[in-house]
C-alpha cells in the first residue's frame, strides 16, 4: 500500500471514530436533558409524553402530607396546580409555600412522580424559570 493510501485510510479511521463519539455524546446528552414546564403548560396538555421534565413554582400551603417516604405535595403558579408524588429524603429547605423544582414524569392520571426535588437556597430565591413563570401567569389572570 502506497503512503498516500495510508494516510488516506488513517484519516478516514479517525472520521469515522469522531463521529461515533460525537454520535454517543449527542445521544446521551439528549436522553439527560429535562424540559422545563410551568403547571399551567402542563394543564394545558403541553408536558412530553413518556419523558422527565421539570416542572417549577411555589409548594402549596396545606397539601403536603407524608406517608412513610412517600410525600404528596402540589405545585402551583398561582393559576393552576399539578399534584406530586415523591418517594425518597426531601431537601432540608422544602417547605409549604417556599419555591421549588421537581423533576419527574406525568402519568396518565395527571399525578407528576417526581424523581428529584430541589428547594431554594435561602429566603430570596427563586429558580428563574418559576420566578418567570409565576410573573408570567398572574400577568395572564390580570388582563
Amino acid at each position: 500500500m502506497k503512503p498516500r493510501h495510508k494516510r488516506a485510510a488513517i484519516i478516514a479511521g479517525g472520521l469515522v471514530s469522531i463521529a461515533l463519539a460525537a454520535t454517543l455524546a449527542l445521544n446521551a446528552l439528549d436522553s439527560n436533558i429535562a424540559l422545563y414546564i410551568t403547571p399551567s403548560e402542563v394543564a394545558a396538555g403541553k408536558a412530553p409524553q413518556g419523558k422527565a421534565f421539570r416542572i417549577g413554582g411555589m409548594v402549596k400551603d396545606g397539601s403536603m402530607v407524608r406517608n412513610d417516604m412517600t410525600v404528596r405535595f402540589v405545585i402551583t403558579d398561582t393559576v393552576k396546580e399539578i399534584p406530586v408524588a415523591y418517594t425518597g429524603i426531601l431537601p432540608d429547605l422544602f417547605k409549604e409555600g417556599k419555591g421549588a423544582v421537581v423533576q419527574g414524569k406525568l402519568d396518565q392520571s395527571g399525578l407528576f412522580t417526581a424523581s428529584e426535588v430541589l428547594a431554594k437556597h435561602d429566603e430570596n430565591y427563586m429558580p428563574p424559570e418559576a420566578k418567570h413563570a409565576i410573573d408570567q401567569a398572574q400577568k395572564g389572570t390580570s388582563k
